[in-house]
């Protein structure tokens, strides 16, 4: 059975801003090697169109770019969405009854499935679906923006605290 996760980059302040927070090498190679290792991931649409830069290769990316294009190109993603009508390849368009899209994913697959994006994840939350959070904190504020939790938080039970790179410490929770 598959684990649903979801985790991102955020502020101290738990806002979601992929410009304004950097990503330094270590936390860049530990995102490429958490993609190369995942059985797929569910966007919602936002983070899907906002995924959808590694589609094809740009002359200004370093072998690191290039390695992270290649994991993410290779894994199966199932977008949310019900205003886009098609997506880019190795992409499922999910409209319509996500519960039962997503616990026929849980049940048939094996591994570790991403979720990405917020609202998506809120959803997800809402129906009992997220398995693990991941929050990686960057020591940043940013007093706005869009919350990592969409909507009211879970009760949540801390599992692990580690550090990635010199200054992002991911706090990884399980529903309580």
């Amino acid at each position: 059975m598959a684990k649903l996760v979801f985790g991102m980059n955020l502020s101290l302040d738990g806002y979601v801003d992929h410009e304004k927070m950097q990503t330094g090498p270590e936390l860049f190679r530990h995102w490429t090697e958490h993609v190369r290792d995942l059985t797929g991931s569910v966007y919602g649409r936002r983070m899907y169109e906002t995924m959808r830069y590694w589609d094809e290769d740009r002359p200004e990316w370093s072998a690191e770019h290039r390695e992270f294009a290649a994991a993410w190109r290779r894994q199966p993603k199932w977008v949310v969405s019900r205003s886009l009508t098609s997506v880019g390849p190795n992409a499922t368009l999910v409209g319509d009854d996500l519960e039962t899209v997503i616990r026929d994913l849980k049940a048939r697959l094996a591994g570790e499935l991403s979720v990405s994006g917020p609202h998506l994840a809120q959803s997800m939350t809402d129906l009992g679906l997220i398995d693990e959070y991941r929050l990686y904190f960057h020591p940043a504020v940013l007093g706005h923006g869009k919350p990592f939790f969409a909507g009211p938080r879970p009760p949540l039970r801390l599992v692990s605290t580690d550090r990635v790179g010199e200054d992002v410490i991911r706090l990884t929770y399980v529903p309580a």
